[in-house]
Formats: structure tokens, C-alpha cells, sequence
């Protein structure tokens, strides 16, 4: 199944719209590029609407917001909304600030969004109103662990139910989930935090898979998280002496460009609760 959503990515190399964060958006496009994706980074609202009826498939994500693209996300995720075009929203930061947790919030009541992905305080800021976001990083206190996963997958299933969304918490263990099921996650490294914007990328990403699988929304996002886990895991094993992490964020990019459908399916590390 995973082996499936990664060759439709390949065949069909889906044109996905980004309007994201300016930290991150090389990486974004080169990600994009290294899954069999092709990216287009437009954020001006005079060109928003434009430039995602071209496309196959949007992701919105508020990690530098300004009151200049704000209105482009709105006019961008109505336009995908109106054309039938999968939408992925990356919440980064919110619960941070207020201009953050109240545009998310916005955005989350104007669009319907295929996946909310971020992490657990991100997402529970959505849900609840409050997280224990650490500036863009989730709170310790947030942290999923083995002990509170069946409470966590719990409110993913129920924030899924409420909005009619996939749900994708990332961080140690990776919850995605819709209203019935939900694949936890223990592909990745520890290493993938100490470099800015994997979430970022794997946003982008998510939007490739679910454009190419739009029937399959929960197991396309799956995929998505299992193949930047996977590659974080390849990316540590090749790192010599003299790579930092630089070179890991550079290897990363390689192993997802690299990665087969096979080496998906085989490495992924999931339970389906």
C-alpha cells in the first residue's frame, strides 16, 4: 500500500502551489522535487487563485506570516476548495503568538483542509484552543510517548471527526489519523530536530502524496511520514565524522530522491490503532 502511494507520486509528478514559510521554502521546493513532485511558490494574492487552478494540489503553512500573503492563503484554499484540489494547512507556530493562533484558526473555519499537519501542541492549539508551543517546537509537556499514545490517537480521531481532516501529529511517534484509524509511527532519527524546517518539508511533501492519491488521503499522508522518517534514518547512517548537520539536511533531501518503493514498504515502522 505504502509502495503504491510513492509510485503515484512518480508516475503522475503532481504540481503542488505552496505559500510557506521563507525559512524553509528551498528545501520545500526541493523536497518536492526529490519525491517526484514539481513545486510553484506563489504567495501575492493578486496571483493566488491564478496559480492554484493550474495546479494539482495546495500547501498553506504560516511559519512567517505577514499581512500581506494572509489574504493569498485565504483566496488560494477557497479557489482548491471550489476546484476540488487537496489542501494541507502546517499550523507552525501556532499557540506561539496571537496573530499566528488566530490565523490558523481562521484559515481552519474558511478552508477545508485534506490534512492538518504539525506538532501536538500546534495541533492542540487548534483543537483546544491551547498548546505548550516552545516558540515553533511543541512543549515537553505536549511530548507523545508510549503511555499516552491511546489518549493522543483518541484526539486525533476526534479532531479528524470535527473537521472532516487527516490528522498528522509528527514528533518521536507520528500519529496520522482519521475519524476510524490511525497509523503510529516509529520511523525517524533524533537528529531531524537539530535541523530547521523537516516539518516544513514533509508538509510539502504530504501535499504531492495526497494530490497523486486522492482517494487514499490517510494512507497517502502515512506514506508521507514514513518516507521522511525512513530518509531521516538513512541520511544518520551515512553521516562520517566530519558531517554535521548541514549534511544531514542535504542527505535527507538525497534519500527521499533516492528511496524506491520497495525500501518504503519494507522499512516503514507502523501499528494501525
Amino acid at each position: 500500500m505504502l509502495k503504491e502511494m510513492l509510485n503515484h507520486v512518480r508516475e503522475k509528478c503532481p504540481l503542488i502551489h505552496n505559500i510557506t514559510n521563507y525559512v524553509t521554502v528551498n528545501d520545500c521546493a526541493n523536497i518536492l522535487l526529490a519525491c517526484g513532485g514539481s513545486p510553484i511558490m506563489a504567495d501575492d494574492a493578486e496571483e493566488a487563485e491564478e496559480i492554484t487552478a493550474i495546479c494539482g494540489g495546495l500547501n498553506i503553512n504560516i511559519g512567517t506570516l505577514n499581512q500581506r500573503t494572509i489574504p493569498a492563503m485565504h483566496l488560494a484554499g477557497k479557489k482548491a476548495n471550489e476546484l476540488g484540489h487537496p489542501v494541507v494547512l502546517d499550523p507552525v507556530g501556532a499557540g506561539a503568538s496571537k496573530l499566528r493562533t488566530n490565523t490558523a484558526k481562521a484559515l481552519l473555519e474558511d478552508i477545508h483542509f485534506t490534512v492538518l499537519r504539525g506538532n501536538i501542541s500546534e495541533i492542540k492549539t487548534l483543537a483546544l484552543g491551547t498548546g505548550g508551543a516552545k516558540g515553533v517546537d511543541a512543549d515537553i509537556a505536549d511530548k507523545v510517548t508510549k503511555e499516552n499514545l491511546p489518549q493522543t490517537v483518541a484526539f486525533a480521531k476526534k479532531f479528524a471527526r470535527e473537521t472532516g481532516a487527516v490528522i498528522a501529529i509528527t514528533g518521536a511517534i507520528d500519529i496520522v489519523a482519521d475519524s476510524e484509524r490511525a497509523f503510529c509511527i516509529y520511523n525517524g532519527h533524533p537528529m531531524m530536530s537539530s535541523i530547521t524546517g523537516t516539518g516544513c518539508q514533509l508538509s510539502a511533501m504530504t501535499a504531492a502524496y495526497v494530490t497523486a492519491n486522492p482517494e487514499a488521503p490517510l494512507e497517502a499522508t502515512a506514506a508521507a511520514v514514513c518516507t521522511m522518517g525512513i530518509c531521516g534514518e538513512k541520511a544518520y547512517a551515512r553521516l562520517t565524522e566530519q558531517d554535521g548537520n548541514s549534511s544531514y539536511r542535504n542527505y535527507i533531501i538525497d534519500a527521499i530522491c533516492k528511496l524506491t518503493g520497495e525500501e518504503l514498504e519494507s522499512c516503514a515502522k507502523y501499528e494501525i490503532l
